[in-house]
């Protein structure tokens, strides 16, 4: 369980982010079209999981424009921007910024990403949201790296998970 911020008030979430070199566990999540994507979809490419409480919070969509401008150039490379918010929301949201280089996905309908992934959180008033972290996984399914932010409130180190891809 890690123990994580949010405003400093301490909150946790239901386990830990899976180790650097450990296989990434499969997940299927829905897109804004209400298809669905899994992990295993994405076989031999370089994937950041990008994942946040809600695109309807200043950070987590900041964090996605970033990772849009990034994304641009990075060749065999797939940003995914998780979160529980509804499939029609991430829509409206990549439409409105122009979003066209990371991919919105839903966990509403999957139980199990975020305690596969460890990162659900089970306390306070962000409880069942997902916790913000970046995770990046290489084109062989394994996790190359991993970052928990430990306040929510606070932008994660974009420079260390682009240099991991």
């Amino acid at each position: 369980m890690a123990k994580i911020t949010l405003k400093g008030d301490p909150i946790n979430t239901s386990g830990n982010l899976p180790e650097a070199g450990s296989k990434a566990p499969d997940f299927t999540l829905v897109k804004t079209d209400l298809g669905e994507l899994s992990l295993s979809d994405l076989k031999g490419k370089k994937i950041l999981l990008s994942v946040s409480p809600s695109l309807d919070t200043g950070i987590c969509a900041t964090s996605v424009r970033k990772f849009n401008k990034s994304a641009a150039g990075k060749d065999n490379t797939v940003v995914l921007a998780i979160t529980k918010d509804l499939p029609f929301a991430n829509g409206r949201f990549c439409s409105t910024e122009g979003i066209e280089n990371v991919t919105a996905l839903s966990g509403f309908r999957n139980t199990s990403f975020g305690k596969d992934y460890g990162l659900e959180i089970v306390d306070g008033s962000f409880n069942g949201l997902y916790s913000r972290c970046l995770i990046v996984i290489d084109e062989n399914g394994i996790i190359k790296y991993t970052q928990q932010v430990p306040e929510i409130a606070q932008e994660p180190d974009y420079e260390q998970a682009l240099a991991a891809l």
